[in-house]
């Protein structure tokens, strides 16, 4: 039986941060859920498209529609093996969500992988899961982590960092090695 991923996010996820790890993970031979809150399987989340084009911080284009393929009421945290939190601006808000935030505490808790991308540390952080830890994210996001207790990984934008169940990096380009670090504590 294939191991269960479940992927929280909303409306505006970095698009590249939930296609990319979606099919990835699909291909791989996982059973993976997306979920949003208050949205139900056969419903759609905007993307946004994040692109470093020389100005001061990175620039925001419409991207694609994702179709998702479970309803987020409906989540029992105990029958999935992995959680996986991508970025762009949907965990602003979606960290806001008290029943987000037990889930991930829930799969804290357990000791089951969780992997975050790029802005996705703020839900983390908002968990209160990440004290004491070295994490990876987008470097405006590192002040969140000082602010919880935890170290900032400096480790540029093609790499991921692990530690204990968290698998942490800054942005898309490094897809690459954070699933596969994921995959890893998977197995």
């Amino acid at each position: 039986m294939a191991k269960k991923i479940l992927i929280v996010t909303g409306d505006f996820v970095e698009d590249y941060e939930i296609m990319v790890p979606f099919q990835c993970l699909l291909m791989l031979g996982y059973d993976v859920d997306v979920v949003c809150p208050d949205k139900k399987a056969g419903e759609q989340i905007k993307t946004a498209i994040h692109d470093f084009e020389g100005d001061q911080t990175y620039t925001e284009k419409p991207g694609h529609n994702f179709t998702l393929n479970a309803t987020f009421d409906d989540v029992i945290e105990s029958n999935y093996d992995a959680l996986l939190i991508p970025g762009g601006r949907a965990p602003e808000y979606i960290r806001l969500n008290p029943r987000v935030l037990e889930i991930v505490q829930s799969f804290n808790n357990d000791n089951r992988p969780i992997a975050s991308i790029c802005h996705g540390i703020q839900v983390l952080v908002a968990a209160n899961v990440v004290a004491n830890k070295t994490c990876s994210c987008y470097p405006a996001c590192s002040p969140d982590l000082a602010l919880q207790g935890a170290s900032w990984a400096d480790i540029g934008f093609e790499s991921a960092h692990v530690d204990g169940n968290l698998v942490t990096a800054a942005a898309w380009p490094a897809h690459p090695e954070w699933l596969a670090k994921f995959h890893k504590l998977l197995k």
